[in-house]
């Protein structure tokens, strides 16, 4: 058995400015190192503790409809948990985000918005339906 002590998720993104507006400046997520050299950028983000869920294609299509009303995302999809999923949608939006869906209440009682980070990465973004 293998004792994972980190899940890091790599993005490569085509506007590496406007990820980092996004991710770091609107989501708040902490910079942990700045490794950007001549040979290329990269910021290494605090996001918290993470878990990996995995979907079959027909839970996938259930939550597609659920918060956006058709299959849309791909095999990948990030879910961040937040404290007001409304107001990080539209925080993420003033800074180049885009509305994949309006938020939703979903039957297990969370508020899941969904956006699309300018590099087409669709982000759920989920408040626990106990905190509000």
């Amino acid at each position: 058995m293998t004792d994972v002590q980190e899940f890091r998720i790599t993005l490569t993104v085509d506007d590496f400015d406007a990820a980092v507006r996004l991710y770091r400046d609107a989501l708040g997520l902490p910079e942990v190192a700045d490794w950007s050299s001549d040979e290329g950028r990269v910021l290494l983000l605090d996001a918290g503790r993470a878990t990996l869920e995995l979907f079959d294609e027909r839970q996938a299509a259930m939550v597609d409809q659920l918060e956006v009303g058709r299959r849309v995302s791909g095999k990948v999809r990030f879910a961040l948990q937040v404290p007001d999923a409304d107001t990080t949608a539209a925080s993420l939006v003033d800074v180049g985000a885009t509305v994949v869906a309006d938020a939703v209440r979903t039957p297990w009682g969370d508020r899941n918005a969904r956006v699309a980070a300018p590099d087409g990465m669709q982000l759920t973004l989920f408040t626990l339906g106990n905190a509000g």
